[in-house]
């Protein structure tokens, strides 16, 4: 049997022992109810996966109903969520693995329809560049102050459900990255304009949600953040800027940082000729005892493997954990040739697969989500 570093436990920031390196990273599944609470289908799909990962976060969930973002979205937004997200705790908290729940709002990543009706809303009035997009309109400064305290309300009710944690989702272009965008951020207030003030959101909801956890009755509850370093929009987030957040991260009590990338190894979305990974570049303003996690296409224990041995912490893995919910199990057991990197539509039961799961992954990853059939492999 291979003894792979990944398997070996480590520390977060705040001195909770993870038992592995290996994350679920947050994946869009699409099936809770309309009106954002757990089904039992995700129950079975994160229960499945549980006991192999170090950590498990959850797809994203919306803190207030104003950030909704796609229907089958799970909600944090109100108390009755409670035991249903209790339920999903329960699930995921098998042999040591970590429960994170990853909090969110879309922002102006929704629509008309998804919200009822109600316009999106975001940093500025500054519609998304994409087909199809709404304009949303810019929340009042009021009302920020009232998000700020929708995520802060969301990380009690985690804590109250028996999570080990909270990821604060600010990646994707979902509505904490629209503040620090300069795209998508207007605003000449508090809230707006340079670059420090386009990262005072993030950082407020960083301390609101480091001040529940300060004085909940669980000290050690962990506390993630999520970024993207670079946006193709122009104006637009750039590595420059990131780094700058970074600095400012490092100072606040988040136990881990989470690069979200399409791959792990990708240099510069914005300059193709500066190929130098990002997480690299990252590294070398990350304070020494915050640990970093990657994610971006890791699938076999040789890559996880070679993300570890460059620095990085974590290996966050998420398609891959779809088709192979045991992956952490076959490598511990030196069993690595019966690892699937595919899997048939007749394993959609098997794998606690549902049909809004598998549309989505038919829909958002065409060149890049292998599934077999009985005469040939086909991507689509």
């Amino acid at each position: 049997m291979t003894k792979y570093n990944f398997l070996q436990p480590t520390q977060l920031r705040n001195g909770v022992t993870i038992k592995n390196r290996i994350a679920m990273s947050p994946m869009t599944e699409m099936s809770s109810f309309e009106d954002g609470s757990i089904t039992g289908d995700e129950i079975d799909y994160f229960r499945l996966r549980a006991g192999g990962p170090g950590m498990i976060i959850t797809g994203c969930a919306n803190v207030n109903d104003l950030g909704k973002g796609f229907e089958g979205e799970l909600s944090v937004a109100h108390d009755n969520m409670l035991p249903g997200l209790s339920r999903l705790a329960n699930a995921i908290k098998i042999n040591h693995t970590k429960a994170i729940l990853q909090i969110f709002s879309a922002g102006r990543m929704s629509n008309s329809r998804v919200l009822r009706g109600h316009q999106t809303v975001s940093a500025s009035a500054v519609a998304p560049q994409r087909l199809g997009a709404e304009p949303p309109r810019a929340l009042s400064a009021e009302e920020v102050e009232q998000t700020i305290q929708d995520f802060a309300n969301a990380t009690q009710l985690a804590i109250d459900a028996g999570f080990d944690g909270v990821e604060l989702h600010g990646a994707n272009t979902y509505l904490i990255q629209q503040f620090f965008s300069p795209h998508s951020n207007r605003r000449t207030d508090h809230w707006g304009g340079s670059l420090e003030k386009r990262m005072n959101f993030p950082l407020a909801v960083v301390d609101a949600c480091a001040a529940v956890i300060k004085h909940s009755d669980n000290p050690q509850f962990i506390l993630g953040y999520r970024i993207s370093p670079e946006e193709l929009e122009k104006p637009g987030i750039r590595i420059a800027d990131t780094l700058a957040l970074v600095k400012e991260l490092n100072q606040k009590p988040i136990d881990y940082l989470h690069m979200s990338l399409a791959d792990a190894w990708q240099g510069s979305i914005v300059d193709r000729d500066d190929q130098q990974p990002l997480f690299e570049k990252v590294q070398a303003v990350l304070a020494d005892d915050l640990p970093l996690m990657v994610v971006g296409h890791l699938a076999s224990p040789a890559q996880v493997a070679k993300l570890i041995d460059a620095g990085v912490q974590f290996a966050a893995m998420g398609r891959e954990l779809i088709r192979e919910p045991k992956w952490v199990q076959k490598v511990e057991a030196g069993d690595e040739k019966a690892i699937r990197y595919t899997f048939s539509l007749r394993d959609l039961d098997e794998l606690k697969v549902t049909p809004p799961l598998l549309n989505f992954l038919r829909t958002a990853f065409k060149k890049g989500f292998p599934i077999s059939t009985d005469e040939k492999q086909i991507r689509i």
